[in-house]
């Protein structure tokens, strides 16, 4: 069917919800629907031989998951397009298309030989959506039903329920110390850095966060906080998916030859890989006693994202960018700071609050164990959804232009400062 290259534009009456609350809404409708008893089964994609895709993950029962799935991510995907007034037909026609290819990620990363090296499913969806990218020229429809910031914040709202603020109490305070030197350290030289290399400054708010606190996710919070431009925050994505893969595979052996003790390395680890998968991997290469702490320390980073936003969203507010009155560079009263403040306020952070909030307290344990494993996959589905679709959107060419090498240059003396603090903060407190 021939599709027009002239496609229609957003309604001009507005979205009936922002995106932030249409994710809320959206996120605890997936978590509302399980838990009254709705749950689609979580399918597999391990495979070792050919003969297997046929008896496993191409088995009618496992056909039948994945059919849940898309059921119930394409529904949402129309949904949150209904919401946001934008054009459905184009979401019809391209979210298929951008579930396809995560799809072949997803058995791609399931092979026994590929999934030994611990590269997790985000990996290849990226890797897919950069070489269709960078290849061929998208049709107008499948670039507009892209959605990257909406389908990673649902994935976001899901990820609070296993974000369990029992367990890391349990753990005792030294992961959230640890979280908290290394956000404010990294954070402030991140900042700095890029200030001095003149990279601009909803650039270096989004590079500092994404350097100093979880990666995407708060590369996302932050742009939402100072209602970044999309671009911008698609080049910071990419970079920390990028520098995430040699990383997760070299720091457990450099660790082994420091000869770290496992609670040093899963500290090292976990605060300084910028993504919560890509942690999960590499403390999986370096033990399960590392792998625990890994995950403890990138918990506790995940729980101060509402607090940094926050914060974000204060400063944003105070400076010139931020202010509501152009013409004074100053706020125009108190009330009219706290509804700026709250305007810019992420509001997809509080649906990941109220649902860690909800999975750490107030559900039994029972009904916890009966829908987490459906949440936890159609959580990993929605990264990997949003992962293709930023491989989709990212060229090569934009990442290396003469404009992007400032904050690529600052991008990665922050990391190196990251890995280097983080070890210093983790041996102390954890050696």
């Amino acid at each position: 069917m021939s599709v027009p290259t002239t496609l229609p534009q957003t309604d001009r009456r507005g979205p009936f919800l922002t995106e932030d609350w249409t994710v809320v809404a959206l996120g605890l409708l997936i978590i509302a629907v399980s838990l009254a008893g709705v749950i689609v089964p979580a399918p597999a994609f391990g495979w070792n031989h050919p003969s297997e895709l046929l008896t496993k993950v191409f088995a009618p029962g496992n056909l039948l998951a994945v059919l849940g799935q898309f059921a119930v991510t394409y529904s949402i995907a129309l949904a949150g397009a209904a919401l946001l007034r934008k054009p459905l037909r184009t979401m019809l026609l391209g979210f298929p298309v951008v579930f396809g290819l995560t799809i072949l990620a997803l058995l791609l990363a399931g092979n026994k030989t590929l999934k030994d090296l611990n590269l997790e499913a985000v990996i290849f969806s990226l890797t897919i959506g950069l070489a269709v990218g960078n290849l061929a020229r998208l049709p107008d429809w499948l670039s507009a039903a892209l959605s990257t910031e909406l389908w990673v914040k649902i994935g976001l709202v899901l990820l609070g329920t296993s974000v369990i603020f029992g367990d890391i109490l349990k753990a005792g305070s030294l992961g959230l110390i640890q979280a908290l030197l290394v956000v404010l350290s990294v954070w402030y030289f991140a900042f700095w850095v890029a200030k001095r290399l003149r990279v601009d400054e909803e650039l270096t708010m989004m590079l500092a966060s994404a350097v100093s606190i979880c990666g995407v996710s708060a590369a996302i919070a932050t742009s939402g906080a100072i209602q970044g431009d999309s671009k911008k925050l698609s080049y910071v994505i990419s970079l920390v998916l990028i520098t995430a893969i040699p990383m997760m595979l070299l720091m457990p052996w450099a660790a082994q030859g420091l000869g770290l003790s496992p609670e040093v390395t899963g500290a090292w680890l976990g605060g300084t890989i910028d993504t919560t998968g890509a942690v999960v991997a590499s403390g999986s290469l370096a033990g399960e006693a590392a792998l625990k702490i890994s995950t403890i320390v990138k918990f506790s980073q995940n729980v101060l994202l509402g607090v940094a936003a926050f914060a974000i969203s204060l400063y944003w507010t105070y400076t010139k960018k931020g202010t509501a009155n152009p013409a004074t560079q100053q706020p125009t009263g108190t009330s009219a700071q706290f509804g700026l403040i709250w305007e810019r306020f992420p509001k997809f952070i509080l649906g990941f609050v109220a649902a860690s909030l909800l999975f750490s307290f107030v559900l039994p344990s029972t009904t916890i164990a009966t829908v987490k494993d459906s949440l936890k996959s159609l959580q990993g589905l929605w990264f990997a959804l949003a992962f293709t679709s930023i491989g989709l959107e990212t060229r090569f060419a934009d990442l290396i232009n003469a404009d992007n090498r400032r904050p690529l240059w600052a991008f990665l003396i922050a990391q190196g400062f990251n890995i280097i603090i983080t070890l210093a903060i983790a041996y102390v407190l954890f050696g």
